[in-house]
């Protein structure tokens, strides 16, 4: 609706652009305590990922380990050989210990240490096994002969197990544990051997008898062998914590890219939400990349104010729900129309608008393009058989928020501005369609836009007449 002249004063000097400080808000909300949120929830999702993870070693290890009894047995039975008890309690020992494991993760019994324990007893249950299962029935075969059937390789599944829960640490702690209880277990046995032979032991032109001779002595320690393989078990557990550590790097970036994905969708989302009822999408996602725009400046540019003539008659014999929609209609292409030219809507004032040209989004000539969408918002009341009048005034527009700090609203302000409120009234005295000021018409006249003179005219608010011309 129109309001009376003594209530559009009171809003003339100022115009508002409602929600946009309020955008301008959440981009320092997103800015701000993002690197806390985003920690937390790195945090959590590795808590998880880790508890997953260590869930699927403990699955895997328990696994192995219940398949090694069953082929313990089971091989040992085919050979015609007796288990020993020692072998066959040790597994089973080693796999309740993981169903036991796996029912405390993530219950109040599980405690970052637990891991690494189970991982230490693993590597020295194992190990044990190496001095405590016999190579063979016969007692007279030497235990060192363990070490020659069996490599440390057994041990490099269960450090790759550690990787599964994303933990360096763990893995690094596998491999230390692998490699000092497997020579702690070769040093028990070749402790037992009276005189022990090495690899130090064969002559440097050592024919094929002597080689024969040492290696395949029931003394033959190859302690070179076995120190070699340990250190090959820490090798390993060292490349695989640097991988774990890397898909740790790319877990965090990818939560990383997740949140700015998140955030920029947000701030897209609202922006667009709150300014598309102001400006179309092409011109929101302008403001969206470049958020510095809406701060407080002063620019050159063109104000043009519109309303519609004789809104009051076109709305008083209607049912009010049809007043709003289609008064809703016509605002949308009015919102498009100043949008195609860069244009900005500041507020929708009733039934008419003020756009601004130049601020906050740049526009070369916003003269020129103030005209142009003066002339599309006439064609757009057309179907709503409107009639429209158009203010238009050039110069320096200043732009800001004003409010406290709870409650702030971006604002266009200054004589321009009041200018082209008044223009808009000076129409509807006159029975004119646009009015333009004397800036905006030596800008249109050097565009080759054709303007003609009205005079000077006392408007509203101002002390002196100023000359005021007719847009074609």
């Amino acid at each position: 609706m129109v309001a009376p002249p003594a209530e559009r004063r009171r809003w003339l000097p100022r115009w508002r652009l409602h929600n946009v400080v309020r955008v301008l808000s959440l981009l320092r909300r997103t800015r701000q305590p993002a690197a806390t949120s985003l920690s937390r929830m790195e945090a959590q999702r590795l808590v998880r990922a880790e508890r997953r993870g260590l869930k699927i070693a403990i699955l895997c290890r328990t696994g192995v380990f219940a398949f090694a009894l069953v082929y313990y047995v089971v091989a040992l039975l085919v050979s015609g050989l007796v288990p020993t008890l020692a072998g066959i309690v040790a597994l089973i020992v080693l796999t309740l210990m993981g169903v036991l494991h796996y029912m405390i993760i993530g219950t109040q019994l599980d405690r970052p240490w637990v891991k690494f324990v189970a991982v230490a007893v693993d590597m020295i249950v194992i190990c044990a096994l190496f001095v405590l299962l016999p190579q063979s029935s016969r007692t007279e075969i030497p235990q060192i002969y363990t070490f020659r059937s069996t490599s440390a390789g057994l041990l490099a599944p269960f450090i790759a197990l550690a990787t599964l829960s994303l933990s360096p640490r763990l893995t690094l702690w596998a491999g230390a544990m692998a490699a000092g209880a497997y020579l702690a277990a070769f040093r028990l046995v070749a402790s037992q051997i009276e005189h022990p032979v090495s690899w130090s032991d064969i002559p440097r032109e050592a024919s094929l008898a002597q080689y024969e001779a040492i290696y395949f002595s029931q003394n033959f320690i190859g302690s070179g062998t076995r120190y070699t393989e340990a250190i090959v078990l820490v090798m390993v557990s060292i490349i695989l914590a640097i991988a774990v550590t890397r898909a740790r790097r790319v877990f965090f970036a990818q939560i990383e890219a997740e949140a700015a994905r998140a955030t920029e969708r947000e701030r897209r989302e609202e922006i667009t939400q709150r300014l598309g009822r102001f400006v179309p999408a092409a011109v929101a996602e302008r403001l969206i990349e470049d958020p510095s725009v809406l701060q407080p400046q002063v620019r050159e540019g063109a104000a043009l104010v519109m309303d519609v003539a004789d809104f009051t008659a076109f709305a008083e014999p209607r049912d009010p729900a049809e007043v709003i929609a289609e008064l809703n209609r016509f605002l949308a292409r009015c919102a498009a129309a100043v949008g195609e030219v860069d244009g900005v809507v500041i507020a929708f004032t009733g039934d008419g608008l003020l756009a601004t040209f130049n601020t906050p989004l740049e526009v070369a000539e916003p003269k020129v393009a103030a005209l142009r969408a003066a002339r599309s918002l006439m064609a757009c009341g057309e179907p709503h058989g409107f009639r429209l009048r158009v203010g238009i005034a050039a110069g320096p527009i200043a732009a800001g928020s004003i409010g406290s700090p709870e409650r702030q609203a971006f604002t266009v302000y200054g004589n321009t501005v009041n200018r082209a409120a008044r223009l808009e009234l000076l129409a509807k005295n006159l029975g004119e369609t646009i009015l333009v000021d004397r800036t905006c018409a030596q800008a249109l006249e050097r565009a080759g836009e054709r303007v003609e003179a009205l005079g000077e005219h006392r408007l509203p608010g101002l002390a002196d007449p100023i000359r005021v011309w007719r847009a074609c």
